[in-house]
């Protein structure tokens, strides 16, 4: 399990934006404190010094995780070399 950072708010498409302090991979699965599932990375995106994370949400409420740590389950899909 490996911290991805603050959720700072939902974007417009619905999607969980956060702060990256690590870079998950897409396709991640993400959860809380509590490893509830929350959604799975959507996109990695902004700035190489400063990267966010988009989350898409496979749980209602999700408003709840503003300003809550988020953390990401690597996938088990081997990393291309």
């Amino acid at each position: 399990m490996q911290r991805i950072g603050c959720v700072l708010h939902i974007g417009s498409s619905g999607n969980i934006i956060l702060k990256a302090e690590n870079l998950p991979r897409v396709g991640d699965k993400v959860v809380d404190e509590n490893l509830k599932l929350v959604g799975t990375v959507f996109d990695v995106f902004g700035p190489v010094s400063s990267p966010y994370v988009a989350v898409k949400p496979d749980m209602g409420d999700i408003r709840r995780l503003v300003n809550r740590v988020l953390y990401a389950i690597p996938s088990s899909k081997p990393k291309v070399e």
